[in-house]
Protein backbone atom coordinates (compact mmCIF):
# COMPACT_ATOMS: atom_id res chain seq x y z
CA UNK A 1 0.00 0.00 0.00
CA UNK A 2 1.41 3.37 -1.06
CA UNK A 3 1.51 5.98 1.70
CA UNK A 4 -0.33 9.18 0.86
CA UNK A 5 0.91 12.34 2.50
CA UNK A 6 -1.67 14.48 4.29
CA UNK A 7 -1.19 18.24 4.10
CA UNK A 8 -3.35 20.99 5.57
CA UNK A 9 -3.82 24.28 3.74
CA UNK A 10 -4.08 27.50 5.77
CA UNK A 11 -4.91 30.27 3.34
CA UNK A 12 -5.61 33.89 4.11
CA UNK A 13 -4.43 37.45 3.76
CA UNK A 14 -2.49 37.16 7.06
CA UNK A 15 -2.51 40.95 7.47
CA UNK A 16 -0.92 40.30 9.92
CA UNK A 17 -0.68 36.64 10.93
CA UNK A 18 -1.52 36.12 14.61
CA UNK A 19 -1.78 33.42 17.28
CA UNK A 20 -5.33 32.56 16.24
CA UNK A 21 -4.05 31.39 12.85
CA UNK A 22 -1.24 29.38 14.43
CA UNK A 23 -3.45 27.71 17.06
CA UNK A 24 -6.03 26.78 14.43
CA UNK A 25 -3.36 25.28 12.18
CA UNK A 26 -1.81 23.24 14.99
CA UNK A 27 -5.22 22.04 16.18
CA UNK A 28 -6.09 20.81 12.69
CA UNK A 29 -2.68 19.17 12.28
CA UNK A 30 -3.07 17.29 15.53
CA UNK A 31 -6.71 16.27 14.99
CA UNK A 32 -6.27 14.96 11.45
CA UNK A 33 -2.70 13.74 12.04
CA UNK A 34 -1.45 15.82 9.13
CA UNK A 35 2.15 15.59 7.99
CA UNK A 36 2.38 19.31 7.33
CA UNK A 37 0.47 22.58 7.33
CA UNK A 38 1.05 24.77 4.30
CA UNK A 39 0.50 28.47 4.97
CA UNK A 40 -0.51 30.22 1.75
CA UNK A 41 -0.74 34.02 1.90
CA UNK A 42 -3.14 35.40 -0.69
CA UNK A 43 -1.73 37.27 -3.64
CA UNK A 44 -4.23 39.58 -5.30
CA UNK A 45 -7.44 38.49 -3.64
CA UNK A 46 -10.64 39.24 -5.51
CA UNK A 47 -12.50 39.25 -2.17
CA UNK A 48 -10.46 41.90 -0.33
CA UNK A 49 -9.13 45.33 -1.16
CA UNK A 50 -6.49 47.51 0.45
CA UNK A 51 -4.29 44.81 1.90
CA UNK A 52 -0.62 45.15 2.82
CA UNK A 53 1.92 44.32 0.13
CA UNK A 54 1.93 40.58 -0.48
CA UNK A 55 5.69 40.19 -0.01
CA UNK A 56 5.48 41.84 3.40
CA UNK A 57 2.61 39.55 4.43
CA UNK A 58 4.53 36.52 3.19
CA UNK A 59 7.60 37.53 5.18
CA UNK A 60 5.50 37.91 8.35
CA UNK A 61 4.17 34.38 7.86
CA UNK A 62 7.72 33.07 7.42
CA UNK A 63 8.75 34.70 10.69
CA UNK A 64 5.68 33.36 12.53
CA UNK A 65 6.17 29.72 11.57
CA UNK A 66 9.97 29.69 11.87
CA UNK A 67 11.14 26.80 14.01
CA UNK A 68 8.02 24.62 13.62
CA UNK A 69 9.02 21.58 11.53
CA UNK A 70 5.37 20.87 10.67
CA UNK A 71 4.64 24.33 9.28
CA UNK A 72 5.74 25.52 5.82
CA UNK A 73 5.23 28.60 3.68
CA UNK A 74 4.07 28.50 0.07
CA UNK A 75 4.16 31.59 -2.15
CA UNK A 76 2.10 29.91 -4.86
CA UNK A 77 -0.48 32.73 -4.73
CA UNK A 78 1.98 35.52 -4.01
CA UNK A 79 3.92 34.59 -7.16
CA UNK A 80 0.81 34.45 -9.34
CA UNK A 81 -0.25 37.48 -11.38
CA UNK A 82 -3.84 38.64 -11.44
CA UNK A 83 -6.53 37.50 -9.01
CA UNK A 84 -5.92 34.37 -6.98
CA UNK A 85 -8.55 31.69 -6.43
CA UNK A 86 -8.53 28.80 -3.98
CA UNK A 87 -9.63 26.25 -6.58
CA UNK A 88 -6.66 27.13 -8.82
CA UNK A 89 -4.23 26.89 -5.92
CA UNK A 90 -5.45 23.47 -4.80
CA UNK A 91 -5.58 22.10 -8.35
CA UNK A 92 -2.00 23.22 -9.00
CA UNK A 93 -0.81 21.64 -5.75
CA UNK A 94 -2.54 18.36 -6.60
CA UNK A 95 -1.01 18.29 -10.06
CA UNK A 96 2.46 18.88 -8.59
CA UNK A 97 1.95 16.38 -5.74
CA UNK A 98 -0.39 13.58 -6.88
CA UNK A 99 0.55 11.46 -3.86
CA UNK A 100 -0.83 14.03 -1.39
CA UNK A 101 -4.30 14.50 0.11
CA UNK A 102 -5.03 18.15 0.90
CA UNK A 103 -7.15 19.37 3.80
CA UNK A 104 -8.43 22.90 3.20
CA UNK A 105 -8.93 24.47 6.64
CA UNK A 106 -11.83 26.88 7.11
CA UNK A 107 -13.96 28.29 9.88
CA UNK A 108 -17.57 27.17 10.25
CA UNK A 109 -18.88 30.49 8.90
CA UNK A 110 -17.17 29.86 5.56
CA UNK A 111 -19.31 26.79 4.93
CA UNK A 112 -22.40 28.97 4.63
CA UNK A 113 -20.79 31.18 1.96
CA UNK A 114 -18.58 28.65 0.20
CA UNK A 115 -20.94 28.29 -2.76
CA UNK A 116 -20.20 31.93 -3.68
CA UNK A 117 -16.52 31.03 -4.18
CA UNK A 118 -15.13 30.81 -7.70
CA UNK A 119 -15.56 27.29 -9.14
CA UNK A 120 -16.37 25.81 -5.74
CA UNK A 121 -17.27 22.49 -7.39
CA UNK A 122 -13.65 22.08 -8.48
CA UNK A 123 -12.36 22.97 -5.02
CA UNK A 124 -14.67 20.49 -3.31
CA UNK A 125 -13.67 17.81 -5.79
CA UNK A 126 -9.95 18.31 -5.25
CA UNK A 127 -9.60 18.43 -1.46
CA UNK A 128 -11.07 17.58 1.92
CA UNK A 129 -12.64 20.57 3.67
CA UNK A 130 -11.65 20.69 7.35
CA UNK A 131 -14.18 22.82 9.23
CA UNK A 132 -13.21 24.32 12.59
CA UNK A 133 -16.08 24.50 15.06
CA UNK A 134 -15.93 25.97 18.53
CA UNK A 135 -17.18 24.15 21.58
CA UNK A 136 -20.72 25.12 22.42
CA UNK A 137 -21.47 26.07 18.82
CA UNK A 138 -24.90 24.96 17.61
CA UNK A 139 -24.26 22.10 15.22
CA UNK A 140 -27.71 21.49 13.72
CA UNK A 141 -27.59 24.22 11.05
CA UNK A 142 -23.95 23.46 10.22
CA UNK A 143 -24.57 19.73 9.89
CA UNK A 144 -27.55 20.38 7.63
CA UNK A 145 -25.41 22.62 5.40
CA UNK A 146 -22.58 20.07 5.28
CA UNK A 147 -25.01 17.28 4.39
CA UNK A 148 -26.47 19.45 1.64
CA UNK A 149 -23.02 20.21 0.18
CA UNK A 150 -21.88 16.59 0.41
CA UNK A 151 -24.96 15.43 -1.46
CA UNK A 152 -24.81 18.18 -4.09
CA UNK A 153 -21.07 18.03 -4.80
CA UNK A 154 -20.10 14.57 -3.48
CA UNK A 155 -17.66 16.47 -1.28
CA UNK A 156 -15.73 15.30 1.77
CA UNK A 157 -16.28 17.83 4.57
CA UNK A 158 -14.99 16.96 8.04
CA UNK A 159 -15.49 18.82 11.31
CA UNK A 160 -12.99 19.32 14.13
CA UNK A 161 -13.19 21.17 17.44
CA UNK A 162 -11.09 24.31 17.78
CA UNK A 163 -10.58 26.62 20.75
CA UNK A 164 -12.08 30.08 20.41
CA UNK A 165 -9.44 32.82 20.10
CA UNK A 166 -11.07 36.24 20.04
CA UNK A 167 -8.52 38.03 17.90
CA UNK A 168 -8.64 39.32 14.34
CA UNK A 169 -6.17 40.93 11.99
CA UNK A 170 -8.46 43.96 11.73
CA UNK A 171 -8.38 44.46 15.50
CA UNK A 172 -4.60 44.05 15.53
CA UNK A 173 -4.13 46.68 12.82
CA UNK A 174 -6.31 49.10 14.78
CA UNK A 175 -4.28 48.44 17.93
CA UNK A 176 -1.03 49.09 16.09
CA UNK A 177 -2.33 52.24 14.43
CA UNK A 178 -3.39 53.65 17.82
CA UNK A 179 -0.24 52.51 19.63
CA UNK A 180 -1.97 49.90 21.81
CA UNK A 181 -0.31 46.68 22.90
CA UNK A 182 -0.37 43.57 20.74
CA UNK A 183 1.99 41.64 22.98
CA UNK A 184 1.22 37.88 23.02
CA UNK A 185 -1.31 38.31 20.18
CA UNK A 186 1.36 38.35 17.46
CA UNK A 187 4.52 36.22 17.56
CA UNK A 188 7.45 38.26 18.89
CA UNK A 189 9.45 38.12 15.66
CA UNK A 190 6.47 39.34 13.66
CA UNK A 191 5.77 42.17 16.09
CA UNK A 192 9.41 43.28 16.02
CA UNK A 193 9.37 43.29 12.22
CA UNK A 194 6.14 45.33 12.13
CA UNK A 195 7.42 47.92 14.56
CA UNK A 196 10.89 48.17 13.02
CA UNK A 197 9.45 48.74 9.54
CA UNK A 198 6.41 50.77 10.60
CA UNK A 199 4.16 48.43 8.62
CA UNK A 200 0.90 49.67 10.08
CA UNK A 201 1.97 53.24 10.84
CA UNK A 202 2.50 52.23 14.47
CA UNK A 203 4.70 54.34 16.72
CA UNK A 204 7.10 52.08 18.54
Amino acid sequence: MVYRKKVGIMGGTFDPIHIGHLILAETARDYFQLDEILFIPSGNSYMKNKVTDKMIRSHMVALAIEGNPHFALSNIEVDRTGNTYSYETVRTLKEENPDTDYFFIVGADSIFSIETWKNVDMLLDDCIIAVAVRKGHSMDELENKINFLNEKYQSDIRVFNASRVDVSSTDIRERLETNHSTQYIIPDKVLSYILKNNIYDSKS
